[in-house]
């Protein structure tokens, strides 16, 4: 019976659950205090892993660059405590990327809110006449 997910895709998924609760833990920055882990990619060979954050609280564009970079900083003291919990034979290198995904659909659904708003408007004034 073949298995339902790859190891890459089973390592991914610790490797989330693991810097979630490192940041939370072990990062002493205030900057890093409101961060939520969204989603990790590892390579095939599990030697570099992607892991997209977003921030809980709202920041401009500015403020999101400098918070990867903070974290892309602390990417080798997180590898090393990943190292410590996981015992993997080869510990991914963590490139830290912001996830717009959230702020991308609060905006489409604000374009749908207004779109609907309009339409509604339009046939009030198409009974009126």
């Amino acid at each position: 019976m073949p298995r339902e997910f790859s190891r890459s895709d089973r390592v991914a998924d610790a490797v989330q659950r693991e810097l979630a609760d490192m940041i939370r833990q072990e990062l002493r920055d205030p900057r890093l205090s409101m961060i939520n882990v969204t989603g990790v990619d590892v390579s095939r060979d599990i030697t570099a892993a992607k892991v997209f954050v977003n921030f809980i609280e709202e920041l401009d564009d500015d403020e999101h660059t400098l918070r990867i970079a903070v974290l892309n900083k602390a990417a080798g003291f997180l590898r090393s405590l990943l190292m410590r919990r996981m015992r993997l034979r080869v510990t991914p290198r963590l490139t830290f990327f912001y996830d717009d995904t959230g702020d991308r659909g609060r905006h489409l659904s604000a374009l749908i809110d207004y779109a609907v708003a309009q339409d509604h408007q339009s046939d009030a004034e198409g009974e009126d006449k």
